[in-house]
């Protein structure tokens, strides 16, 4: 008899930690891995946030805060909201937690049961359909293409919508692909929405600030009318390369923030003190880094891009957002590696990469969407460089 519960075991890890956690022992062994799996800027989180930090914890500031966030923290969102998104809430709609993904855990446990569905457009984050699955829930998966831009339609949407449907989970721009949602495009799903008032809306916007070229927009921002049934979701982790700070805001309905509060105070409780009083720095305090940030992104993607559709069997479209880029490998299926690989699979091409030439990165069955794999170029153009080396190396011994 086992003692995992049916709940968890409805649930697979996560694709992305276990290809970086393999890359990061055989690093530690002392291979020359070129870890290109990661989702986290290779950027240091910027000097004043650690100073804040520091400041914080000379401070005593180290003790229990309220659940959802510190006074002053929930201030700075809503000043966020405002000065970035046009949304005009108080400091009271406002709610932190341990990291964005403890947010969209928070939403989706406190508001699923058996039998409810929430539409997730592929390709995905890898934890979506796994908290939808955790509930008793079933995501309800909806493809794209690269002839999509990675993104879903008005018409794709309508179709998709039963009596059911209680979450739409949106991500733009998009993990794996890079994809932003165009206002005109968010403009379309929010008059299919409209029709249906008992789909509510997940707006992940974690990678806001990782555009290029293309202007960013929220769904609460185009559409007014749908944000009593939008939960804004964003936090510190991308813009401000802290990760490990852990820290995810939003704003949304009063009752869900209520069941969100209800839920994080009998499991996880406040966020980490210290990281708090860095996020209040880091929204209020002087956001010029992120010019030369997205900057560096911008040479590394264009590189990157380059290389890549050089590669025959490779094909490659130039993302607007976020920091990845996500290939089509389908002209490498059915080819035999140099190691004797046979290559049924796009997880057999990101294994390849990873055993033959020491490059990590993502197969696209782990995002559903296949045969695509994802690459990480948040390292640097040098590790780009000697990557797009051995990806060409790795195609050209296949046989």
């Amino acid at each position: 008899m086992t003692m995992i519960s049916d709940a968890l075991e409805r649930v697979k890890p996560s694709a992305s930690m276990n290809i970086s956690a393999i890359a990061l022992e055989k690093r530690a062994a002392g291979v020359d891995i070129i870890p290109m799996s990661a989702g986290e800027p290779d950027f240091d989180t910027p000097d004043q946030i650690k100073v804040a930090a520091k400041r914080a914890l000379d401070a005593g500031k180290t003790k229990y805060t309220a659940v959802d966030g510190i006074p002053e923290l929930k201030a700075a969102i809503a000043a966020k909201f405002a000065r970035e998104n046009g949304l005009n809430v108080e400091p009271s709609a406002c709610f932190v937690a341990t990291g964005g993904k403890q947010i969209i855990f928070n939403a989706l446990v406190a508001t699923l049961n058996p039998g409810d569905e929430a539409l997730v457009p592929a390709p995905y984050w890898v934890s979506y359909p796994e908290m939808v699955n955790l509930t008793g829930a079933t995501p309800v998966i909806m493809q794209t293409s690269a002839a999509s831009g990675f993104k879903i339609t008005a018409d794709e949407l309508a179709k998709a919508i039963t009596p059911r449907t209680k979450w739409l989970l949106i991500n733009s721009p998009g993990n794996p692909s890079g994809a932003v949602y165009s206002k005109e495009e968010l403009e379309a799903l929010a008059l299919v929405l409209r029709a249906h008032p008992q789909v509510h809306i997940l707006m992940d916007d974690i990678y806001e600030h990782l555009t290029y070229g293309t202007k960013f927009y929220t769904m609460a921002q185009i559409a007014p009318d749908l944000a009593s049934r939008t939960l804004t979701m964003n936090g510190v982790s991308k813009a401000y390369s802290m990760t490990g700070w852990r820290i995810g805001y939003c704003t949304g309905p009063d009752w869900l923030l209520k069941a969100m509060r209800k839920l994080q105070g009998q499991s996880t409780s406040n966020p980490c003190s210290i990281a708090q009083w860095a996020a209040v720095e880091a929204l209020n305090g002087d956001q010029t880094f992120l010019d030369g940030w997205r900057a560096a992104f911008v040479e590394r993607r264009d590189y990157l891009v380059s290389r890549l559709n050089q590669i025959e069997g490779l094909d490659c479209l130039t993302p607007d957002g976020a920091f990845y880029v996500y290939p089509s490998c389908a002209g490498l299926l059915g080819k035999t590696t140099k190691g004797g690989r046979k290559l049924v699979t796009d997880e057999d091409v990101a294994l390849a990469l990873l055993d033959e030439v020491d490059v990590a990165t993502v197969h696209g069955g782990a995002y559903g969407l296949s045969p695509h794999f994802r690459v990480s170029y948040a390292v640097s153009l040098e590790d780009i460089a000697r990557a797009c080396d051995r990806f060409e190396a790795f195609v050209g011994d296949l046989k």
